[in-house]
């Protein structure tokens, strides 16, 4: 067994825990001793969306299993315990392959315990410019339950969440089948009607993937399927908060909307994240990380995703939507726990949950957090120098 002290993030009160692959247990403290004085505890993050990191592409079907390895060191360096590789639209057999890759990988590495899952984002999105997004029109295509079979083989069962647009006409069957067999339906990439994203909630979808992105730059002020999910209480959604995808208005917007119960924060970082400036590749796509940390396609100003760490994530909740540290730490975890279905991570620092767990400082006149370690099921696995 081990045990840490620390201010509560939840609650600011300071608190002992005592877990081994668990948490056994959270008891009160009156201060906490000399080396933890000032030192927060929270759930690790749990990110539900991340398609690289540390210029590493999750989506080559031949990316080595020695740098996955080392760009889940860097995850867990920002706080991250529990993520979702994301493998986007591209040929068929090569997203197979690409799946197939990281669930060898989650099954070999010592890091991969980590990898609690994974999220297909298409193929099954609008074609159109403007709600696809950066995904290559050429590889969109109609939801495909013999398609969503062949993931699940290559992945052994794992795949925990797809992104598809509820417009095609598969759209409410597939969800319906997808969702019985426990795997989450998420909206994104649309351009849906009101009534195609109430079909899609009636037949089991539950989450909106980046709400606000993946979308056209000009739409009518109303309807449009960007309220329509947002007055949609039955759809938790999650929000790429990297002050460049969303600005403050619509986040703080948003947040109100869907209320923060049922809100999450991703990064949906690609492979520049935690790496320099330059050109990178998301599968077939070739991007770009400009200086000022826009991820773009090559040649263009179209966003390709984010290079954002889940610790300044959490930051930047605070900074433009004005959230509170408790709340904000909420979206990182027990909401993303919820959203994604990740199993032992739903109470937070709770006795019977996994002990994913992170220490850090908190400058609350700056939103700045340092992370200083890290734990996954109760072993440590980061340590600030």
């Amino acid at each position: 067994m081990t045990n840490c002290c620390g201010i509560d993030a939840a609650s600011g009160s300071s608190v002992e825990i005592v877990f081994a692959d668990a948490i056994i247990s959270v008891e009160p403290q009156s201060a906490p001793p000399g080396r933890s004085a000032g030192i927060y505890i929270a759930p690790g993050w749990i990110d539900l969306q991340v398609n690289g990191f540390a210029g590493v592409d999750y989506n080559r079907p031949d990316t080595p299993h020695d740098e996955i390895a080392r760009s889940i060191r860097v995850l867990f360096s920002t706080g991250v315990t529990r993520f979702y590789p994301t493998v986007i639209t591209g040929p068929p057999r090569s997203m197979e392959a690409a799946l197939h890759n990281l669930a060898r990988a989650k099954d070999s590495i010592e890091e991969g315990e980590a990898i609690d899952g994974f999220h297909v984002e298409g193929p099954h999105i609008s074609p159109e410019d403007g709600p696809r997004g950066a995904h290559p029109r050429e590889w969109v295509r109609r939801p495909d339950l013999d398609e969503f079979r062949r993931w699940q083989d290559a992945t052994g069962n794992r795949v925990r969440i797809v992104t598809l647009a509820p417009e095609w006409a598969e759209a409410p069957r597939y969800i319906e089948q997808i969702t019985a067999e426990g795997v989450v339906a998420s909206i994104g990439h649309t351009q849906a009607s009101a009534a195609q994203i109430a079909e899609a909630v009636a037949a089991g979808a539950t989450l909106s993937t980046h709400l606000g992105n993946g979308a056209h730059a000009m739409l009518r002020r109303h309807p449009n399927y960007i309220w329509d999910q947002l007055a949609e209480d039955r759809l938790m959604a999650d929000f790429i908060v990297d002050g460049i995808h969303l600005d403050a208005a619509f986040l703080k917007v948003a947040l109100r909307a869907k209320e923060i119960g049922r809100s999450v924060l991703v990064t949906d970082a690609v492979a520049p994240a935690a790496a320099a400036p330059g050109r990178y590749r998301i599968g077939e796509i070739e991007v770009e990380m400009t200086a000022g940390g826009r991820v773009v396609l090559v040649g263009q100003d179209r966003l390709a995703g984010s290079a954002l760490r889940m610790d300044r994530g959490v930051e930047n909740l605070m900074k433009l939507a004005g959230l509170s540290l408790p709340d904000a730490v909420r979206m990182a975890t027990t909401n993303a726990a919820r959203a994604g279905k990740v199993p032992g991570r739903a109470n937070g620092l709770a006795a019977g949950d996994r002990a994913d767990l992170i220490e850090f400082r908190f400058d609350s006149a700056r939103a700045r957090i340092d992370v200083l370690a890290t734990w996954l099921s109760g072993r440590r696995v980061f340590q600030s120098s």
